[in-house]
Parts: structure tokens; sequence; C-alpha cells
């Protein structure tokens, strides 16, 4: 009967205890804090088998002293505290979880935007630094020396670190990305070093993978970003269109008037960015056109939207050349045949 009845108290108080956090978690989801609702979400289960955890070892302890039984029993406290100590690491564990969830989808009003490379770090860090943790304090709780553990395991570090030198490297590559941010998950990256070319889809500790643009996944060991150089085009400030247009020889007189109007058009153009550096000039005289180059700077970054602009400014230097009844030149040769003295003489 004391069993049944510390059991039925256990379930009573296990089904409260879930009804009562799932009205606060809806209650907070209301607020401005990241962590509230986070800390309540992360806290259902492992309250709930803590609950059952001491119900049961209670229930035990009755058993045991009720009947006399085996000696086993006498484990049931070690047990529990072992069950304890698990709980509490699973509760960490998933209140990480929660809240990194929350700040990476921004379910709150932030004022200030997080780095989603950061956040990942930072939470595979706090995970290992709780798992490590917890396991340390079981082994002390279940008598073992962790002075003892931690000198073989510095022993043991030193083989290890011989033994796997290339994951090691990897390790503090990951821990070099993650600190100095040279690229962050989504971004567009290149190496002029090596063939890789994509976007970041994962930073791992020991692994990258980069999604090339055939849809590929690459995966790039981390000790690799340490020795060669990376370019990321996700953080460029504008896109320079460079071009060189060449018009007929025919057409010299109206060279003048062709470079001041396209120049004017980029400086009124909605999508060019007047700020930065903005040229037109006439640059050489080519083997079959007089040429002058365009050099300007786009507002947007984005690659398509960056072809859609650079169209447009082409186009209309097309229309602008039309205007002034010229022509764009292209390569041409003129073959000059000397007249024979026989032929000269006739004539």
């Amino acid at each position: 009967m004391q069993v049944f009845v510390v059991v039925l108290i256990t379930f009573a108080a296990s089904y409260i205890v879930k009804r009562l956090l799932r009205k606060f978690e809806t209650k907070l989801e209301g607020t401005r804090t990241l962590w509230d609702e986070a800390v309540v979400r992360a806290m259902r289960a492992p309250v709930r088998a803590l609950i059952w955890i001491v119900g049961l070892s209670i229930a035990i302890q009755v058993i045991q002293k009720e009947t006399a039984a085996a000696a086993i029993f006498e484990l049931v406290p070690a047990i529990r505290s072992i069950g304890v100590i698990g709980v509490l690491a699973w509760f960490l564990i998933r209140f990480i979880g929660c809240a990194e969830q929350n700040i990476l989808a921004n379910k709150k009003a932030t004022e200030e935007p997080y780095d989603p490379t950061t956040i990942d770090a930072v939470s595979k860090l706090l995970r290992v630094s709780v798992i490590v943790t917890a396991g340390l304090v079981t082994l002390q709780t279940l008598g073992v020396s962790i002075s003892g553990v931690l000198t073989m395991g510095g022993i043991g570090g030193l083989a290890v670190g011989f033994a796997a030198k290339d994951l090691l490297a990897n390790f503090f590559g990951g821990l070099m990305i993650y600190l100095d941010r040279p690229f962050a998950v989504g971004d567009w990256i290149r190496s002029p070093d090596r063939d890789i070319e994509g976007t970041v889809e994962q930073i791992g500790w020991r692994l990258s993978c980069i999604r090339t643009f055939d849809s590929r996944p690459l995966y790039i060991p981390n000790a690799v970003f340490t020795n060669i150089a990376i370019e990321n085009p996700s953080r460029m400030e504008n896109r320079r269109i460079y071009e060189t247009i060449g018009v007929r020889y025919d057409d010299a007189k109206q060279m003048r008037s062709i470079v001041s109007e396209v120049e004017l058009m980029l400086r009124n153009h909605q999508d060019i960015d007047s700020s930065r550096t903005l040229m037109v000039n006439f640059d050489a005289f080519a083997p079959s056109s007089l040429d002058f180059f365009v050099y300007c700077f786009t507002k947007t970054r984005k690659w398509a939207e960056f072809h859609a602009v650079k169209q447009d400014v082409l186009l209309k230097i097309l229309d602008t050349i039309a205007a002034h009844g010229a022509e764009v030149a292209f390569p041409t040769s003129t073959i000059h045949i000397a007249e024979s003295e026989d032929a000269l003489a006739k004539a």
C-alpha cells in the first residue's frame, strides 16, 4: 500500500508539473526575453524524469525497509545521485539547444543581430563542457579519484595528440574559423589557391561543408583553411562594372559627346552608386576601333540583380552610341593593292 501511494503521488506530481510548465510556456511566448521560454521548455522532460527518479527511489527504499530485501537495493542512493546528475546535465543541454533555436530564429524582438557561426560555436563548447563536467561529477559520486583520472587523461592526451595530429589540426582549424570568422554559414566563398567555390552550409569542428554551384556538397577539412587564401564575395560593399567599348574610326568626331553622355547616364542611374569611383574615358587607339572604358559600382551586391543592372547599363550605352549616329566597331582589315606600272601607263 505504501509503494502504491508513493507511485500514485509521483504520477500525480508529474502530471501536474507537466500541465503547469505547458501553461507557463504559453504565457512566456509573448515576452521579449529570449531565455525564459527556453528555460521552461528545457525543464519539461527533465523535471518529470527527476520526479520519477525520486519517487521510485523512495518506493524502493520502502520495499527494502519493510521486506528486508537483498543488499542490491543498497545501490539505490548511488543510482539516484547519478540519475539526478544526468537529469541536470540533460536540462542544461536542452536549455542550450532551446536558447540557440530562439536566438537563430529570432522569435523575439532583438536590438542587435546575432552571428549564426558564433552562436553555433558557443553552443557546441557549452554542450561539451556540460558533458565533461557531468562525467567527472559522476565518477566522483562513484568514488573514483578525479585527480587520478585527470593525470591519466594528461598522459593519454599526449599519446592521442601524436597519433591524431591531423584530427587536432582540423579541430584547431575549426576553432580559428570560429574566432577569426573569415566566413559564416550562408556566405559565398572561393579560394584562388584551390578549386573551392560555393555557399557555406555547415562549419564543424573537423569538417566544413561547402555547397558548390552545381549543388554538390564539398567537405573540406578545417586545417586546409589555415593554409589558403579565402575570398568572401558575400561581404562585398558593391559590385563593379568594368567594360571597354569600341566605336569606329569613322565616328571619331562623336567620341567626346558619347563619352560625356554615357557618364551623365551613369551618374543619374538609380542602381549605380555615384559615391564610389565612376569613370568614363576615351582610352586607346585600338587596331580597329576607338576604345573608351566604363568603370563604376552598383548599389546591389546580389549576383542576379547585378547582372540585370549591368545589362541595363550596356543597353543604354548602345542606345547612346546609336543616338549619335555612330556604331560599335568590330575587327576589320583593310587591304591596299598596289597597281602595276603597265596598268598605270595605260591609265
